[in-house]
């Protein structure tokens, strides 16, 4: 067993819906930490606020999951992937407030962090403002970024493979809370 480099890692993300890439991410993450804390960014309405250097994060078609279900599927992913319970935990994360970063997370630890845009160094800006100790995963343009979730949301809204896009555990869940057809809903809803 090889010893890892950080005692607490926290990585995080909307993850709406979590794809191949965010497990490829997360992996990232816990291979360079005994425990990973992974924070749910937009756990709800009151605890996220409008971005300019990604406007789009706020809208209803953007958001389809609740924290619990983004809970579920990070869970099953992690625990599919390998890990025990006591490797990991899932907390909320305002990551708009960093003042109210110390309510749920681990300030002591090393915070995971990948960089494809204006909005990567917001995030890591507001990393800075609180003095933690940052890690960079990635920093890559967005044409290196891979798969995101806009577009397997997309696939689902036209009714194309998204699937493939999916950890087998997320796409189960996925399909049994009928996801595709609650974003076509979002989007009409959005789009009249």
């Amino acid at each position: 067993m090889t010893t890892k480099r950080y005692k607490t890692g926290v990585i995080h993300g909307r993850f709406q819906v979590l794809h191949k890439d965010h497990l490829k991410y997360l992996q990232s993450g816990m291979e360079l930490c005994q425990h990973l804390v992974v924070g749910i960014t937009n756990p709800a309405p009151a605890q996220s606020k409008p971005e300019s250097s990604d406007a789009n994060r706020g809208q209803a078609a953007a958001n389809p999951l609740t924290y619990f279900e983004r809970y579920t599927l990070l869970r099953a992913t992690l625990i599919d992937a390998g890990l025990t319970f006591d490797q990991f935990s899932v907390v909320p994360f305002p990551i708009n407030y960093p003042e109210r970063y110390q309510y749920y997370v681990p300030m002591d630890a090393t915070f995971f962090l990948t960089i494809y845009d204006n909005w990567g160094r917001q995030k890591l800006d507001y990393f800075k403002s609180q003095g933690l100790t940052v890690h960079i995963l990635r920093d890559v343009t967005p044409e290196e970024k891979g798969i995101s979730a806009s577009a397997v949301r997309s696939l689902m809204i036209e009714d194309k493979n998204w699937e493939d896009f999916t950890p087998k555990a997320v796409t189960i869940l996925l399909k049994s809370w009928d996801v595709p057809s609650r974003l076509k809903t979002l989007k009409k809803m959005e789009d009249s």
